[in-house]
């Protein structure tokens, strides 16, 4: 550490640290790839990702359009400009954030089944975590000394790229419990399933060389209406709550170590959210003898699908599905 400092300087020192995940005082590859990626200007694909998109020709495509306006900045109870002293610097990443990073997006109804229920959790309102918490209250937090998000994987892979839809450094397990994402069954007909989630995540809203801003909003919640073996999906919605008047939690660093001053303030965010634009819909027609047909009749006009009225066997009103993703978020609402 003394070496690294003295030949780093506590600012190189600082950066150095962020991207050193597992605090080995060594940058392997993947550790130095968003640095790499920023000074190229390249982002290649993981694996892992190709592979989960290579598309299907007789899959779906889902179409998903995000909303979002800023944060109201006269909500922030203390972190006005010049109250304090903080400086404009501090809020930039903030300030600027005014737009949906990709505003429509188009995915792979496939992609979706990360939301599926597993085979033991088929009940009304049973919870499951798509994405399972790795802290509790007595393990501590992770670092806030970070720019870059870790490579999402399995599960994680869709929760980051729908968020990425509103910023392009979302984080799918916040640095303080609970973290993760939970689920459950809200409504069941023979062919589909309501999934109510509840998401937590933040976003790191600043890069080198000003210090780190973590945005945490609250939750975000929503649901899914897909078919049991996810090559359609019917509906799709997430957003953040806006019923409460702060509904955002802000923390950013003063300095360059990771026991700098830290400021904390909270806020109001009126609109984030992200909804399909309609059923998914093949990617390629077929007729009834197998061949592919254009998207447009003879007429020009785009081919319009019929889909089917689903009719619900069971199902469990919003709100109840709500207080049960909040009680495996937190145990002790139970009493």
């Amino acid at each position: 550490q003394e070496l690294a400092l003295k030949s780093l300087g506590r600012e190189g020192l600082f950066l150095f640290s962020s991207l050193d995940t597992n605090n080995d005082l060594y940058l392997s590859p993947e550790e130095f790839k968003p640095i790499a990626e920023k000074l190229t200007g390249v982002s290649p694909i993981s694996e892992f990702e190709e592979e989960e998109t290579t598309p299907d020709p007789s899959g779906e495509t889902l179409s998903i359009v995000a909303k979002f306006q800023p944060l109201v900045m006269e909500t922030m109870t203390k972190s006005k400009d010049g109250f304090l002293g903080i400086s404009h610097v501090a809020l930039s990443g903030l300030r600027n954030w005014t737009a949906p990073a990709t505003p429509m997006s188009v995915l792979l109804a496939r992609q979706f089944k990360a939301f599926l229920p597993p085979k033991n959790k088929l009940d009304l309102g049973d919870p499951w975590w798509i994405i399972p918490s790795e802290l509790n209250i007595f393990t501590g937090y992770l670092s806030n000394n970070r720019f870059y998000p870790p490579p999402p994987k399995g599960k994680e892979i869709i929760i980051h790229k729908l968020l990425s839809m509103f910023h392009p450094r979302p984080f799918v397990k916040t640095r303080f419990a609970p973290q993760g994402a939970v689920a459950c069954i809200q409504a069941i007909s023979p062919f589909y399933y309501t999934i109510a989630f509840r998401i937590h995540a933040e976003f790191q809203l600043n890069e080198p060389p000003d210090f780190p801003f973590w945005f945490s909003p609250g939750q975000f919640t929503g649901h899914i209406i897909l078919s049991k073996d996810s090559s359609h999906v019917r509906e799709f919605k997430l957003f953040v709550p806006n019923s409460r008047s702060l509904n955002v939690d802000m923390e950013w660093l003063y300095g360059a170590s990771e026991s700098s001053n830290m400021e904390v303030d909270i806020g109001y965010l009126p609109q984030m959210e992200l909804e399909s634009t309609g059923p998914s819909i093949p990617s390629v027609i077929h007729d009834e003898n197998g061949n592919v047909i254009d998207g447009r009749d003879p007429s020009g006009e785009p081919i319009q699908f019929v889909f089917e009225e689903i009719t619900w066997q069971q199902e469990i009103p919003w709100e109840e599905a709500a207080q049960k993703l909040e009680v495996a978020m937190y145990p002790f609402k139970k009493v």
